[in-house]
C-alpha cells in the first residue's frame, strides 16, 4: 500500500522518484524533511565548537550522520507509539504506520537498522562521549508518552533534542562543565520555542483527541510565550559565552542569532497554518547562527 507524500514534505520530487516500497520507509524516517535532523545536529556542533574543536571536521561529519540516523530512528519510534493517536489528527493520519503502509514488525526491523547506523557513528567517540550519549536512551524512549501526561511535552524534547550538545563537548573537554550547563539549558528553552510553533498547526486536532502541547497551554497568549523561551535561550548563550571567554565583544557573537528569532517572533502568525511551518523551519538557519557564534567565541 503507498501513501500519498505529506504536504509538508521539503523534497517532493526527489521522494515521489522512489519506488513505493521505499518511498513508505524514507517518509516513516521523514528523510523527505530534513529539519528534524537538522535541529538534532546543530546542538552536537555547538558542543563541538564551543569546546574549540574547529579543527575536527571528521568529529562533526560524524555527529551530522548520528543525527540523521537517529532522527529518523526517533520518528520510527514514535509512529510505532503513536499509531492509534495519529490516526485521529488530520495531518499524521497518513503517516507510513498509522495509515498501514507499513506494519509495525517491518518499523520495527527498520528501527533497528537505523540504530546500527547510530552505533557506528557512537564507536568513533572516546567513552566518555559515548557514555552520554547511551544516557539519551531512556529520555527518548520515554519522548512519545509525554503529550499524554503532560501539557509540555516539548520541554521533553528539549532535553533529548539538546543531548548533542553535551555528547560534542564531552567528547573533546572533561572541565568547564558550567559552560557546557549553560548552553545545554539554553539549548532546551530554544527547542521549547521552536516546538511551540511546530505545535501551533494541531491545535485544534489535538484539543479534540486529547494531546496535550505547549501551544496549546499557553492558549491566546503563544507568541509571548515563544518570546519568553527565545529570550532565555539567548541569555544561556550569554552566560555560557561569557563563562568561557569573560570578554563583551564575545558575545556580539550572538547578535544575528538573537535578530533572527526576535525575527520569528515578531511575524509569527498563529492564525495561518502555513506560517509557523515555515517560522519552524527557518530555525535551521537559526541554528547555524549560534554554531557560527560558538566556533568564534570557541576559537578565539
Amino acid at each position: 500500500m503507498a501513501i500519498d507524500i505529506v504536504p509538508d514534505t521539503e523534497h517532493r520530487g526527489l521522494v515521489a522518484a522512489l519506488p513505493a516500497r521505499l518511498r513508505n520507509y524514507a517518509l516513516l524516517a521523514r528523510f523527505d524533511r530534513p529539519i528534524g535532523w537538522w535541529l538534532l545536529f546543530w546542538p552536537c556542533a555547538w558542543g563541538v565548537l564551543l569546546a574549540g574543536g574547529a579543527p575536527r571536521w571528521d568529529l562533526i561529519l560524524w555527529l551530522l550522520a548520528g543525527a540523521i540516523a537517529m532522527r529518523g530512528a526517533g520518528c520510527v519510534y514514535n509512529d510505532v507509539v503513536d499509531a492509534d493517536l495519529d490516526r485521529q489528527v488530520a495531518r499524521t493520519a497518513s503517516r507510513p504506520v498509522a495509515s498501514g503502509a507499513v506494519g509495525k514488525k517491518a518499523a520495527w526491523v527498520w528501527l533497528l537498522l537505523l540504530c546500527a547506523i547510530g552505533l557506528v557513528v557512537l564507536l568513533q567517540l572516546r567513552w566518555q562521549a559515548q557514555l552520554v550519549a547511551l544516557g539519551s536512551i531512556a529520555p527518548v524512549a520515554a519522548y512519545p508518552f509525554m503529550k499524554r501526561i503532560t501539557w509540555w511535552p516539548q520541554a521533553w524534547l528539549g532535553l533529548v533534542f539538546s543531548w548533542g550538545a553535551l555528547v560534542g563537548w564531552t567528547e573533546l573537554r572533561d572541565d568547564n562543565w558550567m559552560v557546557l550547563a549553560a548552553l545545554y539549558a539554553g539549548a532546551i528553552a530554544w527547542v521549547i520555542g521552536y516546538d511551540t510553533i511546530y505545535a501551533l498547526q494541531d491545535r485544534e486536532d489535538d484539543a479534540l483527541v486529547g494531546i496535550r502541547s505547549s501551544a496549546r497551554a499557553m492558549g491566546a497568549h503563544v507568541r509571548g510565550g515563544v518570546a519568553i523561551f527565545y529570550a532565555f535561550a539567548i541569555a544561556l548563550w550569554v552566560l555560557a559565552f561569557w563563562l568561557l571567554r569573560p570578554d563583551w565583544l564575545s558575545l556580539v557573537a550572538l547578535a544575528p542569532a538573537a535578530a533572527h528569532l526576535a525575527w520569528q517572533v515578531l511575524t509569527l502568525d498563529t492564525d495561518d497554518g502555513a506560517n509557523p511551518l515555515a517560522r519552524f523551519r527557518s530555525n535551521r538557519f537559526a541554528g547555524l547562527l549560534v554554531a557560527l557564534a560558538c566556533w568564534v567565541v570557541g576559537n578565539a
